[in-house]
């Protein structure tokens, strides 16, 4: 961070009016839009944010209970936009969506959150072993490496501020020892002679997107571990996804489960607006649940922004954008993130609630006009970085989206639609049959299946034929079931209704998982590769039925012994003797060829 001061603003304001957490103040002097903005209520001190600015007055929201404000309530204005503080020590936090560290405020304000309560993100007492990584008369500019100090097993790199534009020469370095986060690492003068000096952490504008590098294409698999997901629609690393559901789909259980198995580094995790108990059972499990690609428990990998539906409604939009910078931070690091947003519908509320006491014009839904530029902006600051010095990293976003009913025409579902690269649809339909994952193959997209399907050639040969095949068999599956309803299985002919049963089968034994078994609920690329394999295998083979009783019956034993499977150690014995029998039991029920 620069330690040169910057000179605090001077600017005051008095409230003229007051509307919800919206005020109008009347101020003399300059400020800027989203400024930060004390309002003193007695003792107290509550953070507001510049929104409008006509003339000499501006209108503020307030991210705390507005209860006490009244006609004259002075307002100090602070110069410095809504910032995020950046350092070691970000990883198994959890912070609100103003960054205070929630576990500090709870053992110093006790466990019901008082307003006006604001501390630093990062502790200043703990110690961090540094060792600089350049020597002095070197030459650095904004994003280069400073230093270097562990993270738990990931190198954390302290890096020049990204405030700071041109070029530094060196001027002094610290020796390797263990400092805390405000100690100043190193001093660097600019090309017109000022000093700077620099410690362990930075702060940036959290609506401001933070890149240092190029945008590369993404073309990387991100593995999830659900083979609904891997398979039929699914996601790169650097790309964006949205997963819109009704009440009790799904969403959050499938939100949990990307942050669980997803083949990332880290993974930053928006609670907004949510119930609290969602964040309560993720505190729970992730200190003892154990990360399958690197044996570490997943809490050391997470960071955890929580604004749930009892927390102040200002501050969401807030904790959206708090979640993306930190995202962006240690991509500049070189590392893959996740980015899950649960619920950005929560998020659209509060732009629709700010919206109406601002009296503008109003959209579909009385959502602001503004609402797709917004929701395109948050999901373009994703993306594949090319750094400097090499290394790429990346920023995939995942929005859960909550349209009422299960709507998905609804505004805030519709803008998303249009800037995402995969559509991951949860059904009321699935989830009341027990389909879990609930998510529709049929009404599901992904622009990424060309770029996985090049990868997954190389494991497995034909993967992208075989996929297209198992897309053909849902299609026509789904046609002929509905079908059947009509005029009954008897009215079917026989070879439609293999189709159907075909269908039947992949989606019962393959497409659907239980998130909550010890073996099923992550399933690796090989061994997804091996038992879609088995499926394609079935969905090859002309099967001799002389009666409709007979083609069910079959189908449904290898149904249950496919899906036994699931629940099999891969590789195993057990599986390997198991997996042999599926395929003699299928090639036993192969149509004959009659010779002449």
């Amino acid at each position: 961070m620069n330690q040169e001061s910057n000179a605090s603003s001077d600017v005051k304001g008095k409230v003229v009016k007051a509307f919800g957490n919206l005020l109008e103040v009347k101020f003399d002097g300059s400020i800027r839009q989203g400024e930060v903005a004390m309002v003193q209520v007695g003792s107290l001190e509550l953070k507001a944010e510049v929104i409008e600015i006509i003339g000499d007055i501006a209108k503020i929201q307030v991210f705390e209970d507005t209860k006490g404000i009244q006609l004259n309530t002075p307002v100090r204005f602070t110069g410095d936009l809504l910032e995020a503080e950046l350092g070691p020590g970000l990883l198994s936090s959890i912070f609100d969506g103003l960054q205070n560290p929630l576990v500090e405020v709870a053992e110093e304000a006790g466990l019901f959150l008082p307003r006006g309560i604001y501390l630093n993100a990062l502790d200043r007492d703990k110690n961090w072993e540094y060792e600089s990584k350049v020597k002095v008369g070197d030459v650095v500019k904004r994003g280069d490496t400073l230093g270097v100090t562990h993270e738990g097993r990931f190198r954390h790199y302290v890096m020049v501020p990204f405030k700071n534009f041109g070029e530094y020469t060196i001027t002094w370095v610290i020796d390797k020892g263990s400092y805390n986060i405000d100690t100043v690492v190193a001093k660097g003068k600019d090309k017109n002679g000022n000093e700077h000096r620099f410690t362990m952490v930075q702060k940036w504008p959290v609506k401001t997107g933070l890149m240092q590098g190029e945008k590369i294409r993404p073309t990387e698999m991100m593995d999830t571990g659900c083979r609904i997901l891997d398979t039929q629609v699914p996601v790169v690393k650097g790309g964006t996804f949205c997963s819109p559901g009704p009440f009790g789909a799904g969403k959050t259980v499938l939100q949990h489960h990307l942050a669980k198995y997803s083949s990332v580094d880290i993974v930053v995790v928006v609670a907004c607006g949510e119930r609290a108990g969602e964040v309560v059972e993720m505190l729970r499990e992730f200190p003892h649940l154990i990360d399958p690609h690197t044996g570490e428990t997943l809490i050391t990998r997470t960071v955890i922004i929580c604004n749930t539906s009892s927390m102040p409604v200002a501050a969401r939009e807030s904790s959206i954008y708090m979640g993306m910078t930190v995202a962006e931070y240690y991509r500049q690091m070189g590392l893959d993130v996740l980015l899950l947003a649960d619920s950005t519908s929560r998020w659209a509320q509060a732009l629709r609630e700010m919206s109406g006491r601002l009296e503008e014009i109003p959209g579909e839904e009385a959502f602001p006009a503004y609402l797709s530029s917004r929701i395109a902006d948050f999901y373009e600051r994703s993306g594949v970085v090319s750094l400097d010095d090499g290394k790429t990293g990346s920023v995939t976003v995942g929005g859960a989206v909550s349209p009422a009913g299960g709507n998905f025409e609804e505004p805030v579902t519709q803008a998303t639609l249009s800037v995402v690269g995969a559509f991951h649809a949860l059904s009321r339909e699935r989830s009341d049959a027990r389909r879990y994952p609930a998510i529709d193959p049929l009404l599901s997209w992904s622009k990424y299946i060309k770029d996985v399907g090049r990868k997954l050639e190389s494991q497995a040969e034909g993967w992208s034929e075989m996929v297209e095949k198992a897309n053909w068999f849902l299609r026509n599956g789904n046609e002929i079931g509905k079908r059947m309803e009509v005029v009954g299985e008897e009215g079917t002919a026989i070879d439609d209704m293999v189709v159907y049963l075909k269908a039947e089968l992949y989606d019962f034994s393959y497409l659907q998982q239980n998130a909550f078994d010890k073996e099923d609920a992550y399933c690796p690329l090989p061994r997804q590769i091996a038992q879609f394999s088995l499926i394609n295998k079935v969905f090859d083979t002309e099967f001799d039925f002389k009666t409709h009783d007979e083609a069910r019956e079959f189908f449904l034993s290898l149904q249950n012994q496919v899906k036994n499977l699931n629940y099999m150690t891969f590789d195993s014995g057990e599986y390997r003797s198991a997996y042999e029998k599926l395929v003699e039991l299928i090639q036993s029920r192969e149509k004959q060829e009659v010779l002449a």
